[in-house]
């Protein structure tokens, strides 16, 4: 998945995705880290990507997001294998 890094600072980060499932499913674990005071996602256009804007305090933005990237894939891993459970 390509992603396009428009800007960056210690505490805020703006980022334009590729896809619109991803940026609403980031948006909502990152909404759940007390350090995150905002996190959102717009799209100027249907034809156009979603940037995603996300802030915080306390803690750098990128590792905000890293922790949400990893709480996902944790998430997903647990779901996959619970299915799999199912017969």
């Amino acid at each position: 998945m390509e992603i396009n890094i428009l800007k960056s600072s210690k505490e805020e980060m703006e980022v334009e995705l590729e896809n619109l499932t991803i940026a609403e499913i980031l948006r909502v674990y990152l909404n759940e880290d007390a350090n995150v005071t905002f996190a959102a996602w717009k799209r100027e256009h249907p034809t156009k990507k979603p940037v995603f804007l996300v802030k915080t305090k306390g803690k750098t933005a990128k590792k905000a997001i890293e922790d949400a990237v990893s709480a996902i894939t944790k998430d997903l891993e647990k779901l996959e294998t619970d299915f799999k459970k199912l017969k």
